[in-house]
């Protein structure tokens, strides 16, 4: 996929959340590289930055070659915050430049009351340093709905590239899509498996059946017909291959509705009552 600045995406990307640090996490990301994936999504509240940077160095393949995100954690918001958990992560890392970083969840009023956007917005003003420095090659936001990202987008000099949200067959997030896609934002999705929820849903079954696919290539097929960047992780090499391999079959139009219809359900946090 492209961003609105000419910046190339991988897609899917892999994810790392909940790896704990360590060999597992080295070695999930060498075999992801290994199946094909060339994005690599972190945090650094993930705790296992030092480790995913380890595979990125042992995987084989030129960093130039891949995609590699991160994001700023809650407690660190705010510019000169920022700027100091940037370097923290580049350090981790073991890298000289990230492809993405994210501001990895809002400001809230509940929280911070009136004073939540300016928070979210001085947070917004170190991202775009590091863009304007070249430190990062595209810049975004996490879990950002349309209440938290109007009045940013209202101020900001660089529109954001990217927004990572909770987004799956049960939860289209239709407003903040629209937003997102009204001002050339890719979204990105987390948890696109419903954190495994979905997997034996009877919809998919019996979709599956048709194409010789299993559940959750559906739902990352569905993703990326929707226009949407799947970030699914798995530290088991089957799992790791399957979940690359849905580029060889197309769901119908009427596959995707019935998708689409599934029931609603949200399995992570909401923005506006998250207190992390």
């Amino acid at each position: 996929m492209k961003l609105s600045n000419g910046v190339e995406i991988p897609s899917p990307g892999f994810g790392t959340y909940k790896i704990p640090d360590g060999a597992v996490c080295t070695d999930s990301v060498c075999e992801a590289v290994k199946a094909g994936y060339r994005h690599i999504d972190t945090a650094a509240v993930y705790a296992n930055e030092r480790s995913v940077g380890e595979g990125i160095r042992q995987c084989g393949v030129p960093r130039s070659e891949l995609f590699v995100t991160s994001k700023v954690w809650n407690t660190e918001r705010g510019y000169d915050k920022t700027l100091r958990a940037f370097d923290k992560t580049l350090s981790d890392l073991g890298l000289e430049y990230l492809d993405l970083y994210l501001i990895h969840w809002p400001a809230n009023a509940m929280q911070f009351g009136d004073g939540a956007d300016a928070l979210n917005l001085d947070t917004w003003k170190a991202l775009e340093r590091l863009y304007s420095e070249k430190l990062v090659r595209s810049i975004g936001l996490s879990n950002f709905y349309t209440a938290h990202m109007t009045p940013l987008l209202a101020s900001a000099n660089v529109c954001p590239h990217v927004d990572q949200i909770e987004y799956h067959p049960g939860l289209l997030q239709q407003e903040t899509v629209e937003l997102c896609r009204s001002h050339d934002i890719l979204v990105e999705a987390w948890s696109p498996l419903g954190r495994g929820h979905l997997l034996a849903d009877e919809v998919l079954a019996r979709i599956g059946e048709r194409h010789s696919k299993t559940p959750a290539q559906l739902l990352l097929r569905w993703c990326v017909q929707n226009g949407v960047l799947p970030l699914v992780k798995s530290v088991h090499t089957e799992r790791i291959l399957e979940n690359f391999d849905i580029f060889d079959f197309t769901l119908s139009d009427e596959e995707m509705a019935e998708m689409a219809a599934m029931p609603d359900y949200r399995y992570g946090s909401h923005p506006d009552t998250a207190a992390f």
